[in-house]
């Protein structure tokens, strides 16, 4: 079944389908997040490392299964062979598109190497959940020191890259509304720049079926793009966030165009990223 048109209203019994489905997909989510966690936390006392991103993966794995057999979400993958290109890379920065907490579960089921996200710490306290995050090999930042906060994403990001993990961070920084666009910040871009690392953009049309701030699911496709590397040898951060940016922004008009049409179906402006 194809996502819902964008603008299209539902029907009164879809959105009562719909929102049953969700609430099953919830209770599942927590009743299997619950007994996989409390093993995260004792597996971690024996293993640290991959051995716990895996076993986390795992039930990763379990939430996007349900969010496909319950509630009927899909995904479609473009551009493997731009995913074979970075696997055979090494060190990759991967830099996505975010509209949903779907990317956010889906992509470490979906790369061929870890991941390691770049998030806001406050995440490390969601019970469970957080907790079993708190025993990956993550970067955790506090956003309300931002000199630091790069510091430590320079830091920890060399390190993952050097052993193999691919780092992940949204340039948007939040989700954002389908059909929207956010401001794109430089950081990921800075990051390769310094560390000599090419850049992986991805676009993802997740909203459509999962939108943002929203716990009802929509059945639909997800598609999920794989951009072409980008290399970061011999380039200003901004500028190669502006690469970025056109391919994702580019890529998402091309797979959602409804979405991205205004009222008179003129296309929306790309902005420019903030360094």
């Amino acid at each position: 079944m194809a996502a819902l048109a964008f603008g299209a209203r539902p029907s009164v019994l879809q959105t009562l389908w719909w929102r049953l489905r969700s609430v099953v997909f919830i209770v599942w989510m927590a009743v299997t997040v619950v007994p996989w966690a409390l093993a995260v936390l004792v597996f971690s006392i024996f293993k640290q490392g991959d051995p716990v991103y895996w076993m986390c993966v795992g039930w990763l794995r379990t939430a996007i299964w349900g969010a496909r057999v319950i509630c009927g979400v899909r995904h479609r993958m473009l551009g493997l062979e731009n995913l074979d290109a970075a696997h055979r890379a090494g060190a990759v920065i991967v830099l996505p598109k975010h509209q949903s907490t779907w990317e956010t579960f889906a992509f470490p089921c979906l790369m061929p190497h870890p991941l390691a996200y770049v998030f806001k710490r406050e995440l490390l306290s969601v019970p469970f959940f957080g907790w079993a995050m708190a025993r990956m090999d993550m970067i955790h930042i506090d956003r309300s020191k931002r000199a630091n906060a790069w510091n430590r994403v320079a830091e920890q990001g060399r390190k993952h890259m050097a052993k193999g993990t691919w780092v992940i961070m949204f340039p948007e920084g939040t989700r954002i509304e389908r059909g929207e666009q956010g401001t794109y910040k430089a950081g990921g871009t800075r990051l390769a720049v310094d560390t000599g690392t090419s850049v992986m953009p991805i676009a993802v049309t997740s909203a459509a079926c999962w939108p943002r701030k929203s716990l009802m699911l929509r059945p639909g496709v997800v598609d999920v793009s794989i951009g072409p590397l980008i290399s970061a040898v011999g380039r200003q951060p901004a500028e190669l966030m502006q690469q970025v940016q056109t391919w994702i922004e580019g890529e998402m008009r091309r797979l959602d165009p409804t979405a991205y049409a205004g009222q008179h179906g003129e296309e929306k402006n790309i902005s420019t990223p903030q360094s």
